[in-house]
């Protein structure tokens, strides 16, 4: 299948429908103004509530008639637009193919190893969320603004909490989970060539998300990594990985002859490289107060102190890993003597609230990126990491849909692995807004390795944003069942093998996205019991109305974006680990007992909130003799202050049933 790399067939449309946006243009920009200047954000009234109160309504009633007079002398031009534009839309490709050409950009991508399904198994990171880059006017509406600032900062953070380093610390204590507050200030990861890790006993694994400087000018590319040099893997599913020992005694404090033995092999590995350009001072939205300490841009001198540990169980050995880039670490390892994992000890993976997006992330999915300008910052930003970007996803017009459509379906999605096939469907029965959009499903077939036999591993994704409005129940289930046949149809016509001479295997099918009910409310018992559940696993539930204890809602309170409390990463994470932060700042399901208000009505609220992003997993169509579960699942709030719903991400484990070498 060939992947569109431009909206259109030929030059010469492509120059048409450029002009013809230009005349339509103004006046959507001017109408996008006026109404946005009468919808102000809990921000803006903060802000300008130390002004007179005549003041905004001065301004006012000086800018309204002057957007309405240019607005009405751009007419008669959008209208010629117009009638150029909507016929144009019948010859429009349904996405864009957005491949990076020069390597020496995508400084924030790590080097990847091609997969030969060798040894036990590999890892796959996929990540999802709802980032409301709508016209300004429209994300007006649900509190947030500045869709273009937010676009660039929304992308800078994502690839910034991709491409930090993972560094894993072992305690060989079973008793004690707790790690004494000594400072990492710098340690330095291996030079590039160097294939072993600073190892130092094992017993209990801590991940740590922590603040880092570095090039990372590794490009993602696999055929560069091989004339490198780079041949074998030991552990495929940990890249980028730094792993520190420490000694059990003294209840896993280190000592002080210890922290120096570490930091002097951090210096003696050599000097850190400068940081990307661009990545030393992160531009301020309106949306996003910095401040100190806050980890979101990865660019504070401290890091969320929950984010930096969380536990897994280990049997004491650990693989090594190639560490392909200098890197400096700044880790701050923080005392937690009680750790969410040990809450629920039956759970097979690792889970948190982490005020990061994990490291190596390989695959991106986001939703409600309806802005075109946008979409362009969202992706030059996120081209720092991700090789291979899908965006501007949808129809336009009354092409392709049963009723016209103003804006595209706002998916996007970002890989650090070739895509050989995508497909898009839209939705025919959206109801009411949503009808304006052409809300569907992203279908995409990755690469991401070859057997020594010369046969494919690949990995299909598909990414959806069902109907919003609240009661259309029935809609959503004929979007599930719309989205089962054409996922099924699309596996169909992109495989190329035979159950005899199998060409391709499949490493993992995976569902992402914003599918708008939540598994606990008792107006959702539709979608809840649909048959995609019966097919596909959930992480995060338990069966139809009941979900994991751990396991919290990713819709947040609009009105309270900007509470000092959660308008950065690092308190945003404090808020929703406590029961009492969850209520006061997520969107729980509604209730005739209850009053609409969130701050007002704390108690008497079951559950953790509302959870309507969702990222399954099946272990149907996979190759039989690989087996796939889940290694993590995460809650994100980097993005605290720049959207409404929190990110999730979660971590595949595929394994082959093979030692390692």
């Amino acid at each position: 299948m060939v992947l569109y790399t431009s909206p259109f067939p030929n030059s010469f449309l492509s120059v048409l429908h450029s002009f013809s946006w230009g005349l339509i243009f103004p006046c959507y920009w001017l109408a996008d103004r006026l109404v946005g200047s009468f919808v102000p954000t809990t921000y803006e009234k903060r802000q300008r509530a130390d002004d007179p109160c005549y003041f905004h309504a001065l301004c006012i009633i000086i800018t309204t008639p002057i957007y309405l007079a240019l607005l009405v002398a751009s007419l008669p031009f959008a209208l010629i637009g117009f009638l150029l534009w909507s016929p144009l839309q019948s010859a429009r490709r349904p996405y864009i193919y957005s491949r990076l050409k020069d390597k020496n950009h995508g400084k924030g991508a790590t080097l990847l190893t091609e997969w030969k399904a060798a040894g036990a198994g590999k890892s796959f990171c996929f990540g999802s969320a709802n980032v409301c880059l709508l016209p300004d006017s429209l994300a007006r509406f649900n509190n947030v603004f500045n869709t273009q600032a937010r676009a660039k900062e929304i992308g800078r953070r994502i690839r910034n909490g991709a491409s930090r380093p993972q560094i894993k610390i072992y305690i060989d204590s079973p008793t004690n989970t707790s790690i004494s507050a000594a400072s990492f200030s710098s340690l330095v990861s291996p030079q590039s060539g160097d294939n072993t890790n600073r190892t130092v006993n094992a017993g209990i694994k801590r991940t740590t998300s922590m603040e880092y400087k570095g090039d990372n000018s590794g490009s993602n590319n696999s055929e560069e990594r091989e004339d490198k040099g780079g041949s074998g893997e030991p552990n495929d599913g940990e890249e980028n990985t730094c792993i520190v020992r420490i000694n059990g005694e003294d209840n896993g404090h280190m000592s002080d002859s210890e922290l120096d033995t570490v930091n002097g092999q951090a210096h003696a590995s050599g000097p850190a490289e400068p940081s990307l350009e661009g990545d030393a001072e992160i531009s301020k939205t309106p949306n996003h107060k910095q401040k100190e300490g806050d980890s979101g841009s990865l660019d504070s001198y401290s890091a969320s102190r929950e984010s930096l540990v969380k536990v897994r169980v280990g049997d004491g050995t650990v693989d090594q890993s190639t560490v392909n880039n200098k890197l400096l670490y700044k880790a701050s390892i923080m005392k937690k003597t009680s750790v969410r994992k040990k809450k629920h000890t039956d759970e097979t993976f690792d889970h948190e609230i982490s005020a990061f997006f994990p490291a190596n992330l390989d695959f991106l999915c986001l939703q409600e990126v309806f802005d075109k300008r946008a979409a362009e910052k969202l992706k030059e930003q996120l081209h720092h990491y991700f090789e291979y970007i899908i965006y501007d996803v949808g129809v336009y017009s009354c092409h392709g849909c049963c009723s016209f459509k103003f804006v595209n379906s706002g998916l996007l999605f970002a890989s650090r692995y070739p895509v050989m096939d995508a497909a898009y469907h839209c939705y025919p029965n959206g109801r009411g807004m949503d009808s304006l959009a052409s809300k569907g499903a992203l279908f995409l077939k990755v690469q991401v390795g070859s057997t020594p036999q010369d046969q494919r591993i690949v990995g299909y994704i598909s990414c959806t944003h069902l109907q919003a409005i609240a009661g259309d129940t029935t809609v959503r289930c004929e979007q599930l069942d719309m989205l089962q046949d054409w996922l099924s149809e699309f596996r169909k016509s992109t495989s190329s093998s035979s159950t005899a001479n199998p060409e391709e295997l499949v490493a993992f099918d995976v569902i992402c996205g914003d599918l708008n009910f939540d598994n606990c409310s008792s107006e959702d018992k539709l979608e809840q019991q649909h048959s995609l559940f019966t097919h596909y696993k959930d992480p995060c539930r338990i069966g139809p109305g009941e979900d994991k204890p751990w396991a919290i809602g990713t819709l947040l309170d609009p009105e309270g974006l900007y509470d000092e409390e959660v308008c950065t990463p690092d308190n945003l994470q404090k808020v929703l680990e406590s029961e009492e932060g969850r209520k006061g700042y997520l969107v729980y399901p509604t209730s005739k007992n209850h009053s609409s208000s969130q701050k007002g009505r704390k108690a008497s609220l079951k559950g953790n909130g509302r959870r309507i992003d969702y990222m399954l997993y099946t272990e149907e169509g996979l190759y039989l003799e690989w087996k796939v579960e889940v290694e993590e699942f995460s809650f994100i709030t980097q993005l605290a202050g720049l959207t409404d719903h929190l990110p999730v991400a979660m971590r595949l484990m595929v394994s082959t049933g093979e030692d390692d070498p």
